[in-house]
This record gives C-alpha cells, structure tokens and sequence, in this order.
C-alpha cells in the first residue's frame, strides 16, 4: 500500500461504519446506470421483480449510449449525485455492470455526498463500494441488480437469494447466518470486517488515493471469464501488494466460465489452493456470489462478520448493514 493510502486508512481507523437506512416494502429505489448500459427486456423483468418485493422503484433515465458505457461520464456522475441528494429516494440499485463506474471517482466525489443510502450492486460497482467504503466509511451491499440478478427471478439459475437480499438490505434486529454452499480449502473460524468483490476490481485501486485496507478483514474475492493464469496473475499481484497481509479469512466465488484453455491443466481451484492455503486462515472456495450462475447471495459490506470453515462454510453476519 502507498504512503497516502496507509495514512488515509490508519486515519480512519477510529472512525465510525456509516449505514444506511433500511429498505422496507414501500421504500423507493433509484435504478442507476454508472457503467454499461442495460437490456430493455432485462431491465423490465427486474423492475417487475423489484415491485413484487414491495419497492417503488425510478427507472433509469434514457441516454444514447457511448460505447461501452450508459452515457458520457459527465452525465453518469451528475445523474448518481442527483439521486443521492433526492429526498424521495431511500436507496440506490444498479443496472447493471460492465465498465465505467470508475470514471465517477474523482479526488471531489467524497465531498459532494452526505447522508449514505443504500447502494446495491457488484461487479464493476465493487469500484465504487470500495471508494465510499474507503473515503466515507460507508457501507454497501453486494447483491443483485435490476438486469443481472433480480431479473431472472429468486432461486433461478442467475437469479439471487431472496432471503439473503432481504436481510442485508432491511434487517435492523441484529445479525443472520449466511450458508456458502462452497468447498472448505482451509478449516477454522475468524472473524473480520467483509471487504472486497470483484477481484479485478479489487486489483486495480492498488496505487489510488481509495487503495483498499484489507487488514483485518474477511476478503470478498469472486470474478468471472478468466483463464486460470489470469486468476493467478491478480492473486500473485495482490500477494506482493501486501493485500493478504492482516486478512483474517477469505470467501472466493465460484469463478464461472473460468475452464483451463487445455484439459489437464491447473484450475481456478488449483490456483487458489497453491497460492492462498500457505496463508494459514480460514478460506471457502466457490460460494454463489458476485459473477455466479447459482441463485447470487447479498453480502453486505463494512459490517463485521464470523467465518466458518467447515462443511460447506457460512457465514455470520454479526452486525446489521442498516439501520431503522
């Protein structure tokens, strides 16, 4: 971690967690678009899927595209600013992910935003969780978003966890236990703060002023479409970042459409095991979260949390991520 990024952490060390307010049936929801845009028959059946929970939700506004992103950078910045600043709105929701939610994150945004409301999203939102996370000690919710989750519907083949949606974004009557469903690689209990996401994302605020302080943490760690050698390489990066320094457990998705290129070759599997196992600590690989063609489980994040290695590991959520 850089001089700045240490002192920016260890300055916020006594500080406070920031959480929102819970999402109830009845609560309004912005649906945001900070990076790629969506599909129009995607969105439809998330904003349905929303409305049987009980959300009023504000659709996204309609922009020509550019490109690879919902709009010009400019246009998505103003439009999450608004939202946030909207009194009607309780919480935040992404369209979707695919590039772009970094361009929102300049040195200013910490200064722009006041009261935190609950931001929902993984993927490439994990930039923009991990910036508020690190500059405002807010925390968020990694969970499903309005067309790439909560549109195929809960306990579907890429669809989500009902239960754990709603628990992490409306429980304020203390904590929840959460089943992985993955693979113990390393057995044992710890307890830690949830940081993380998706991993390459994760990776690439090394060397930014929102660097993320994983010490004394349990490490968030899923993506999806890398070869096996790409999945070492962000690991063996993050390793001589020091980023493994001070986590006290580790849950790794399930790493989708992440065969070896040639049969007989390392996997992911293998990979984590060669490189994390010598850490010592407990560790479950391919929980269904973040990137997952399993029913996605909501994990919220910057809340306290215990891990269980064991079984098929679980974890308990010790504090709520909202508040009443």
């Amino acid at each position: 971690m850089s001089g700045a990024s240490v002192a920016n952490a260890e300055g916020r060390s006594g500080a406070s967690v920031r959480k929102p307010k819970a999402l109830l049936r009845g609560s309004r929801l912005a649906a945001f678009a900070p990076a790629s845009p969506g599909q129009d028959a995607a969105a439809e059946r998330g904003y349905a899927e929303l409305a049987r929970l009980g959300f009023a939700v504000d659709r996204v506004a309609k922009h020509a595209s550019k490109g690879y992103f919902s709009a010009d950078a400019g246009q998505r910045r103003l439009e999450f600013l608004q939202t946030l600043r909207d009194p009607r709105i309780d919480g935040l929701i992404a369209m979707r992910g695919g590039y772009g939610s970094n361009y929102l994150l300049d040195d200013g945004l910490d200064r722009e935003i006041s009261s935190p409301k609950c931001l929902i999203g993984f993927s490439d939102l994990t930039s923009l969780q991990i910036y508020l996370w690190q500059r405002c000690r807010w925390a968020s919710i990694c969970g499903p978003m309005v067309g790439a989750g909560l549109e195929a519907g809960p306990g579907e083949a890429k669809g989500y966890d009902e239960a754990s949606f709603l628990n992490a974004t409306g429980k304020t009557d203390g904590g929840w236990e959460i089943s992985l469903h993955g693979e113990v690689l390393t057995p044992g209990d710890a307890e830690g703060t949830l940081v993380g996401g998706c991993m390459t994302l994760v990776q690439t605020t090394i060397g930014t002023p929102w660097e993320l302080d994983t010490r004394d943490s349990i490490l968030l760690l899923e993506d999806r479409g890398m070869k096996p050698w790409q999945v070492d390489r962000a690991l063996t990066h993050l390793r001589q970042a020091d980023k493994f320094a001070g986590v006290r457990g580790i849950v790794l998705g399930d790493f989708p459409d992440c065969a070896p290129a040639v049969i007989g070759s390392p996997t992911v599997l293998d990979v984590c095991e060669r490189i994390l196992k010598p850490l010592g600590i407990p560790i479950v690989f391919g929980a269904p979260v973040g990137h997952t063609v399993r029913p996605m489980l909501t994990i919220p994040l910057g809340v306290r949390a215990r891990l269980h290695g064991s079984d098929a590991g679980s974890l308990d959520i010790l504090e709520t991520a909202v508040t009443a």
